[in-house]
């Protein structure tokens, strides 16, 4: 029996799902080390910006998932990533402020964020029966 993501219709460019965990597996090595890398950074302008919103980017990230598989609320879910797409831009050019590193570690993850909201919207607008 097929589950309700596999049952969806996908943009053709729909990565298979065994790319998923090693994909991620690798942000999060690259999201610790950016992080790192600033935090250890002596000099940080605006470092109370830039942990709130670290803050809401992770919270909209970890919260994805429940909405878009939990709750299968396909635009709330899209609506969800824009806002850590927003977020995350925030936070590169808050971090090239500081080291140049620590947002270049971060380009991968922006990357797969906007791939991921790319998707989204398809998986959103190819199935109009399941808005």
């Amino acid at each position: 029996m097929s589950s309700w993501y596999d049952g969806l219709n996908k943009p053709k460019l729909t990565p298979p799902n065994k790319v998923f965990w090693p994909v991620w597996i690798l942000l999060y090595v690259l999201i610790a080390v950016a992080l790192i890398v600033y935090f250890r950074t002596p000099v940080k302008p605006h470092a109370a910006v830039v942990l709130l919103i670290l803050a809401a980017h992770f919270a909209a990230g970890f919260s994805w998932t429940s909405i878009f598989f939990g709750k299968k609320k396909l635009l709330a879910a899209l609506i969800d990533l824009l806002f850590m797409d927003v977020t995350l831009v925030a936070i590169l050019l808050l971090f090239a402020q500081t080291s140049s590193l620590a947002a270049a570690l971060l380009i991968p993850y922006f990357c797969w964020c906007l791939l991921a909201t790319w998707l989204n919207w398809g998986i959103w607008r190819l199935n109009p029966d399941k808005r």
